[in-house]
């Protein structure tokens, strides 16, 4: 059974209407399949779909980035990668199921995959916490990407969660230091490392897998510090302004393709990523062999310090600096007095030698 979003009333109707025509033991007994009037009305569903796609607002956009049937990381998983030996447990408290972890194979290359889960239906959604990660989530990611940078092999990241959980007993975990030494590991490790938003790129649970070499976003994925209704209710003390919100808050791929805090748009087939899944795979597919070939000539150092400068420009085309792209010029001008007053602070140890030297001889020669 399809599930369709309040804005696709009349892709419905239609839907409905060409279901009937296709099954030719319909209510009036067995009759003829008209496949005239079928791909007449195909058609005029895809006028409707592109006529309703191409014009969302970010609201809607929100809506079929947690649409029911999107596709999940596991289906990205089962059929994006051959080999896929799943790992559980940070070693230190338990398993989070939250978070799908593991080694595979794509194109014949060794990678780790991991993949934010919500669910499929209700029991699983209820086992994976709707997609949202506890400490031991984060940690276990953490292990796991420190041994794939000892054995020096690249990353893929499936994101997709409304944020990290925000619960008492996560909280007494460590739920925050967690996402900050995930970021952390996330931005010292010398091998590529992708992150794609396929779903819901949601706060902090969502940053500290996509501190990334490459961030990729599906067309109708959004990506954002806080969810609308959390904005609208902190701003506005109105959790109806949701609209509002989304638009403020620029949460789409493309105006953060505009931002250059993502660096690519996946394409999604005409009416969402679920219409299609043999499309998107395919299209998935592409991207990250395209990215991950990228990374081939590159040496680790390399690697670590492209990602430093990416994130590093971040937010600097717009008044920190004249040239953002000069990786050289990534820092804040400093004046004469802060420049030595820096230099003191550095280097206070001889500093303090030297000036107890020169008070030593100023006493020896006034004596004299």
């Amino acid at each position: 059974m399809k599930n369709y979003l309040n804005f696709e009333s009349d892709i419905k109707n239609l839907e409905i209407e060409l279901d009937k025509l296709k099954d030719p033991y319909n209510q009036e007994g067995l009759s003829e399949v008209d496949t005239k009037k079928i791909s007449n009305l195909q058609s005029e569903i895809d006028i409707k779909l592109n006529e309703v796609y191409s014009n969302l607002d970010p609201w809607q956009t929100v809506l079929v980035a947690r649409h029911e049937d999107r596709p999940k990381s596991k289906f990205f998983i089962e059929n994006l990668f051959e080999d896929f030996i799943p790992l559980s447990g940070d070693r230190f408290y338990g398993e989070d199921k939250s978070v799908l972890t593991g080694f595979a194979k794509i194109d014949g290359n060794s990678v780790l995959v991991i993949g934010q889960e919500k669910g499929e239906d209700l029991q699983s959604r209820i086992d994976r916490n709707f997609g949202m990660m506890r400490p031991e989530g984060y940690r276990k990611t953490i292990r796991l990407m420190r041994l794939a940078d000892k054995f020096n092999i690249p990353i893929i990241s499936f994101i997709d969660t409304p944020g990290a959980y925000p619960g008492v007993g996560a909280e007494e975990r460590g739920q925050a230091e967690a996402i900050a030494k995930s970021i952390e590991c996330c931005m010292e490790l010398k091998v590529p490392t992708l992150s794609i938003v396929i779903g819901e790129g949601g706060s902090g649970g969502a940053i500290a897998l996509a501190s990334s070499s490459k961030v990729l976003m599906l067309q109708n994925a959004i990506y954002s510090v806080i969810s609308p209704e959390g904005c609208a209710t902190i701003l506005w003390r109105d959790p109806m302004k949701t609209l509002e919100a989304a638009k403020a808050m620029k949460l789409s791929a493309k105006n953060l393709l505009d931002l250059r805090i993502i660096d690519e748009i996946i394409s999604e087939p005409l009416g969402g990523a679920h219409r299609d899944r043999d499309l998107i795979l395919d299209n998935v597919r592409k991207s990250i062999l395209n990215n991950l070939h990228s990374f081939y000539t590159m040496s680790r150092e390399e690697i670590l310090n492209d990602r430093k400068n990416k994130f590093l420009s971040i937010g600097r085309n717009r008044g920190f600096i004249n040239r953002p792209t000069n990786s050289n010029n990534l820092t804040i001008n400093e004046n004469f007095i802060d420049k030595l007053k820096n230099n003191i602070l550095k280097n206070k140890k001889y500093f303090f030698v030297f000036a107890s030297i020169l008070l030593i001889l100023s006493l020896y020669f006034l004596q004299s």
